[in-house]
């Protein structure tokens, strides 16, 4: 076994990330035989070397070296961000809360670091020819932790609420447009359908890891979750006591492997220093999150291990399209003129993450056109612009920020940097509560603001951050950006059912993005876990979320 996982590590090692994208795609037949030869042959791929692939993976059979490593029955420790409110699948929006949820529950399919997805609660997904229904076979003999098995009817169940307009859940903006209440339908006990509003090629992430929320729960669930914890996973809830931590035992009824720790603790805290310390101190082995600046002490600590996975989770600042000074695009292209990108990537990152260009196509994502010329700081140009747009005696403005990681800081650095184009810039910082209000036009200084800076979590594919965040009718469009050719693009780009489409659709919108300017994106960072170094199978995801189940002391 050991030689066959080294012999697909050396394999894998060969590949670009899109040669690995196109790999696991046909491996799971997402991606059919004709496909893989037209897009395989212009990036050098064959079939004799898929069959190299497919002969080491064993299709996924071969456990992996971690695993192998680990000795079960361990306790494994880990330090995270307390929740925010209750735990909840369905309205939870904060790290803690998803962390929780997803200990005992699990998804039809799961997104890995490649942003390839996996087989989870479904074992095949396909589309019809335009993309507009989708067809999932699910696992058989899946059991809740209640006892009973899980069916077609509890995934109806399950995204009918998410999809409810009148409920309180957090998907609900990543389903709108997409799917609607009703629209998820049961063709047997093991099989459903998902019939969508539009062509939508990437629809599987909607129901993944990717998408927090989309934990599948027993068509009876009614809510509290926090008195059921009824789920599918690998982990059965131990004790929960808010705002202290949480325990979890392994499920001796999973449907998988067996978990190989006997027990999971997590120890619940509202800063990083306080985990760091925790680390340190040996209460502890793996801190779930670690901010790149905050977390400078433990990155470099000899005893610990970095996961460091490259995601599309930013920070991005909005501009008020329809507002003074900024509702002339070069006003808005003079201020992204003025950020030193390299400087965010290797000072205020620590080198943990990837350069920006103004749009949400991060350099992970398969389909981001690299073609498209990357920004670069250019005080003369920023300057003529200025003067273009009548503002060469620059203006006097606010910068709304919340209080997170390293936002004040680049809050800082923006300050600075536009001084050089006669900006004065204030900054105007605000815990994460007060900073989205109520998040609904007129009621959040978030979505109000005529300039603010908001963190995006990761996303396996950019479709959220198109329609949901820069879109007209988009519900957290702080930039207020209605441009029409943008809409249409986002549309193309969502209803591409083939990485070419897609890519070709993700050029034009990244080339748009560069004119229009409605918000800088300066950089994407690295989701950074810490562990021992004696603390091997942990397995972490750009979405903050951890799997623990192949997790042990080697």
């Amino acid at each position: 076994m050991t030689r066959d996982v080294r012999m697909l590590d050396y394999l894998r090692s060969r590949l670009s990330p899109l040669q690995n994208y196109l790999v696991d795609g046909y491996l799971d037949g997402r991606v059919s035989r004709r496909e893989f030869l037209r897009h395989g042959s212009l990036i050098g791929l064959s079939l004799p070397f898929l069959g190299r692939i497919s002969l080491a993976a064993g299709f996924g059979a071969v456990p992996s070296l971690a695993r192998a490593e680990a000795q079960p029955g361990a306790t494994i420790r880990v330090a995270c961000n307390a929740p925010i409110q209750s735990v909840d699948p369905i309205s939870n929006g904060d790290a803690g809360g998803m962390l929780m949820v997803q200990q005992v529950g699990e998804f039809l399919c799961i997104d890995g670091p490649d942003l390839v997805l996996k087989p989870c609660l479904a074992t095949s997904w396909t589309p019809n020819r335009e993309a507009t229904v989708w067809t999932f076979t699910l696992r058989r003999g899946v059991k809740f932790h209640s006892g009973s098995e899980m069916k077609a009817d509890d995934v109806v169940a399950t995204f009918d609420r998410l999809t409810d307009p009148g409920s309180i859940s957090h998907a609900l903006a990543m389903f709108k447009g997409v799917l609607q209440k009703g629209a998820t339908r049961k063709v047997d006990d093991y099989k459903i359908e998902f019939h969508l509003d539009s062509p939508y090629g990437n629809f599987p992430y909607l129901v993944s890891s990717d998408n927090f929320n989309a934990i599948i729960l027993p068509a009876s669930y009614t809510g509290d979750f926090e008195k059921s914890w009824d789920g599918t996973g690998p982990f059965k809830i131990g004790k929960f006591t808010p705002k202290v931590g949480a325990t979890f035992i392994r499920n001796d009824h999973y449907w998988g492997p067996m978990a190989l720790p006997a027990r999971t603790e997590f120890l619940f805290f509202t800063d990083i220093q306080p985990q760091i310390l925790a680390f340190q101190g040996g209460q502890v082995d793996v801190i779930n999150s670690v901010p790149a600046l905050a977390g400078v002490s433990v990155l470099s600590d000899p005893t610990a291990n970095i996961i460091g996975i490259r995601s599309s989770a930013h920070q991005a600042v909005h501009m008020r399209c329809d507002i003074e000074p900024f509702n002339d695009p070069r006003v808005r292209r003079a201020i992204a003129f003025c950020l030193d990108r390299e400087r965010l990537v290797k000072g205020l990152m620590r080198g943990n993450g990837d350069i920006g260009n103004d749009s949400p196509f991060a350099p992970v994502y398969p389909s981001t056109d690299p073609t498209v010329p990357q920004r670069k700081r250019d005080i003369a140009q920023a300057k003529e612009l200025m003067k273009a747009a009548g503002k060469e005696k620059g203006f006097q403005m606010a910068v709304t920020a919340m209080q997170f990681q390293e936002i004040p800081d680049y809050a800082q650095l923006i300050q600075d940097w536009v001084k050089e184009i006669g900006v004065d810039l204030k900054i105007n910082v605000m815990n994460w509560k007060s900073y989205v209000g109520d998040r609904v036009y007129g009621k959040s200084p978030w979505l109000d603001s005529v300039m603010g800076i908001t963190i995006w979590g990761h996303r396996g594919v950019p479709n959220y951050f198109l329609t949901t965040i820069l879109a007209s009718d988009g519900l957290f469009n702080a930039a207020h950006f209605k441009n029409k050719e943008f809409d249409a693009l986002a549309k193309s780009y969502a209803g591409a059912a083939d990485l070419e489409a897609q890519r070709t659709a993700a050029g034009k919108i990244q080339r748009l993005l560069l004119d229009e300017t409605p918000q800088l994106i300066g950089y994407f960072e690295k989701t950074l876990t810490v562990t021992k170094k004696n603390i091997v199978g942990v397995q972490a995801r750009a979405i903050s979320q951890l799997f623990l189940q192949n997790a042990g002391r080697a």
